[in-house]
């Protein structure tokens, strides 16, 4: 039990500094928050997943190419979404508006997570327009903030297992691809 206690104090010390860091991004970003700002995040925080199903639906249809970054993106996003309910799950973090339902627990936000994994399929597909995505991922998880439904370190943490198990994942893809040409070519 002493031991238990030691190692919850030790990261405890380790995660004030990020607590700390919250609470001033929170103080920031909810000083300039405003009528005139909500509604646009608002769109921007409920209209991302509407982009991707839009999205998926255009590439769908729009020729092999369009099919196969849809695929990518399925491949991408499935292991982001297990990550991110498990860990909401089990960090059950309260959310900065107070909400402590742990199945919608603030760490790590899945809107971060899930635009940051898209742009990372679509700038694996479409380089040039990279910028552009990151910068439409980063508004979502900016409007996440902004509507005051996640810290700085949610969004943060989601945006980078967004991009790392989607990197990972289509990584993994291009490995069974190449080994299956390779089984069907001999």
């Amino acid at each position: 039990m002493r031991t238990l206690l030691l190692v919850s104090a030790f990261a405890a010390s380790l995660l004030a500094p990020l607590r700390a860091l919250d609470h001033a991004a929170r103080e920031r970003v909810q000083a300039m928050r405003s009528p005139a700002l909500d509604a646009p995040m608002r769109a921007v925080t409920h209209g991302s997943r509407t982009a991707l199903f839009v999205a998926a639906a255009v590439g769908l249809v729009s020729g092999p190419v369009g099919r196969a970054v849809v695929g990518q993106a399925v491949v991408a996003l499935i292991p982001v979404n297990l990550a991110v309910e498990g860990l909401k799950w089990t960090v059950g973090r309260t959310r900065p508006d107070g909400d402590t339902r742990r199945r919608n627990s603030s760490f790590p936000s899945s809107h971060a997570a899930n635009a940051a994994a898209a742009a990372s399929v679509l700038t694996r597909r479409w380089p040039r327009g990279g910028l552009v995505f990151a910068l439409l991922a980063a508004l979502v998880a900016f409007s996440r903030m902004v509507l005051d439904r996640h810290w700085l370190t949610d969004v943060t943490a989601g945006a980078l297992l967004g991009v790392g198990l989607s990197v990972l994942a289509l990584q993994a893809l291009e490995r069974w691809l190449r080994a299956r040409r390779a089984s069907t070519a001999s």
